[in-house]
Order: C-alpha cells, then structure tokens, then sequence
C-alpha cells in the first residue's frame, strides 16, 4: 500500500510551494515509530531507545501544542553552534539547558527511509522541511560540515557559510 500524509508547506526560495509527503510501505513498515517516542508535552520528544530529546519544531518555529508554526530559520554553521549556546544560557527550553547540534548518526536516527518530502515521521516533527539541516559532524576539512537532507539528497558536508535548517537535541554525549 502506497500511503500519502499531511500536507505541508516546502519553502523553495521566497514562495511557500505546497507539497505531499509519500510513505511507501509495500515492502517495509515504517522505520520511525512513534511509540519509540515519549512526548513530553512540551514541543519535545523523548526517544525512549537512545534517551535523546528531540525539539519538535526547527530552530525558528513554534511548538502550538498540536503543530509547529511559522518559518525554519536557516542559519551558517557557526551561526547553529551559537543559537543552541544562547538558548542554554537563556535559561533553555522545556526545562533542560543542554540543547546542541546533533552528530550526524543523531540526526539520522529521526530520517524516516519510507518517506519522501520530508524524509521523516509528520507526526512527531510536523513541518520539517524538506532541506539540509546542520550536524556538529565535522569534516577534515575545517570550512566544511556535515549536513543531512530530509530530501532526497542524504548526507554530505558543504561549507560552513551556507545558511541551513537547524533542529536541536538534548541529551547524550555529543560524539
């Protein structure tokens, strides 16, 4: 069965284009679940297998309490790296100051493989786009880090100047 989910809003320059995430389950169920996830309420989840806390929302939406809304912000590297520190020094966000860039196995562990535009479950992170988001995953190259398309482009590094999505965990030993 060819399942099709929720609408959402993919931004492709200065105009918002609708588009239709497509999540083929014929030959495999789903690879995010979300009963491996503990909602906390609060605009975050809980993965109850890896102990992370995953902000719902990108870095520039806001968790409604049943969506994210407004605009993902796209900041360059170092830019990301500054926002998670601010946030913790403000005090953070639902109750835990440890917020960062995840690695890229982090990231990965929330690319759902079944699913495309975006390439991750609506259901616990609603409005993600379809973009590269940073990792704190560095390369050898020092003007370059790693990103992860939930696109259809996958993983790569581009340069630490580019201006990307950024989604925040809480949580583990960063690697």
């Amino acid at each position: 069965m060819n399942a099709k989910y929720i609408f959402f809003f993919l931004s492709i320059g200065s105009a918002p284009v609708l588009a239709e995430q497509i999540c083929d389950t014929r030959s495999y169920p789903l690879s995010i679940h979300a009963d491996q996830y503990k909602d906390n309420g609060d605009g975050t989840l809980t993965d109850n297998q890896s102990k992370l806390t995953w902000m719902r929302c990108s870095l520039g939406q806001v968790w409604s309490g049943a969506t994210c809304t407004g605009t993902s912000r796209t900041l360059a590297w170092q830019a990301a790296q500054d926002e998670a520190a601010k946030l913790n020094q403000k005090g953070g966000y639902a109750g835990r100051s440890d917020w960062r860039v995840p690695q890229i196995p982090e990231l990965a562990m929330i690319v759902e493989r079944q699913c495309s535009n975006p390439r991750t479950n609506l259901a616990l992170f609603p409005q993600t786009p379809a973009n590269f988001f940073w990792t704190a995953t560095e390369p050898a190259d020092p003007a370059n880090a790693y990103v992860l398309s939930f696109g259809a482009d996958g993983a790569m590094y581009k340069s630490r100047g580019e201006a990307l999505n950024v989604r925040l965990v809480s949580g583990g030993k960063p690697k």
